[in-house]
């Protein structure tokens, strides 16, 4: 079965900073291409305006409507994918890098990401949907008023709002969390799923801690007196991912850090980073970007 990588697209009703797909703004979708999807880059928050949409996501049925929001997270699968009629809907699409341009992760830890796989879908109140639909035509007002004379303030004041955007999204998904009764297993059952959430937190939180220095499933796994198999398999069974998604996903972090924002010479980040060498360093990162390290820092540094 072939899965799809979709890009954010272009046209009327689709906003953007520059020409970049780093944030991309879109109104009125009405229409989600069928068969498996799977992107690459990419997050992307769904407001249901309109309808409703039914879908699996990660083996998971998911179904939306009118005033649903759904978070979905990079490398995750869609499939299976039905919609009413009248459905129509608002996207943002967000590369990895603007969650570091808004630091979001400062004040979020890395275990949230378990809230946001078991909690994917939250219908939101009247006042949820009208704060949502205020930061949502706030976002499409500023994009707009991206031109050649405009403040070069905007694209900052653009990333603020949206990492505002995403806190409010994420205090929304813990509120709802916790009034959910669905997942109240039984007793032994709940003592189970309460070691498995904390051995997870637990490796989330060393993962992030770490800041790309360790990249070795093993390494955590004897952090945390458990075998690496064991790791995996309760990883699989409550996020549906690899441990080495998170590990992947911290080292990408710390490396992008520190060439945008530090004068760190390529070798200087490979011997901070525990790499071999630089000429390892590269091959890793381009791996993973398609972009040297050289490319990238360039890339984030032109125009400044």
């Amino acid at each position: 079965m072939k899965i799809l990588d979709i890009k954010p697209r272009r046209g009327d009703g689709t906003y953007r900073i520059g020409d970049s797909d780093n944030l991309v703004v879109m109104e009125k979708i009405g229409f989600i291409p069928s068969g498996s999807m799977c992107l690459q880059n990419h997050g992307v928050i769904v407001f249901c305006t309109e309808g409703r949409a039914q879908f699996e996501y990660d083996g998971a049925l998911i179904q939306l409507q009118k005033n649903d929001f759904f978070l979905y997270m990079v490398h995750s699968t869609v499939c299976n994918i039905l919609t009413s009629p009248d459905f129509n809907c608002r996207q943002i699409w967000f590369e990895r890098s603007e969650l570091w341009n808004v630091d979001i992760y400062k004040q979020v830890s890395m275990a949230n990401m378990t809230l946001l796989k078991l909690h994917p879908v939250v219908h939101l109140t009247n006042n949820d949907t009208k704060l949502c639909d205020d930061y949502f035509r706030l976002l499409c007002d500023r994009m707009k008023s991206m031109t050649v004379s405009a403040s070069p303030l905007i694209p900052d004041i653009i990333r603020s709002l949206f990492g505002t955007l995403l806190l409010e999204l994420l205090s929304i998904i813990r509120r709802n969390a916790e009034h959910q009764t669905e997942w109240e297993p039984q007793e032994d059952e709940a003592h189970s799923s309460l070691h498995k959430k904390r051995v997870i937190d637990h490796f989330l939180k060393l993962v992030e801690n770490s800041d790309g220095r360790i990249r070795r499933v093993d390494e955590f796994a004897s952090q945390l007196n458990i075998t690496p198999k064991y790791l995996s398999s309760i990883i699989k069974e409550v996020m549906n991912r690899r441990p080495s998604n998170y590990i992947l996903l911290y080292t990408m972090k710390a490396i992008e850090r520190r060439l945008r924002f530090t004068d760190m010479t390529m070798q200087e980040i490979a011997n901070d980073l525990n790499f071999p060498n630089a000429s390892f360093f590269g091959k890793y990162f381009k791996e993973h970007t398609g972009m040297t390290p050289l490319e990238y820092r360039n890339k984030y540094h032109a125009g400044k």
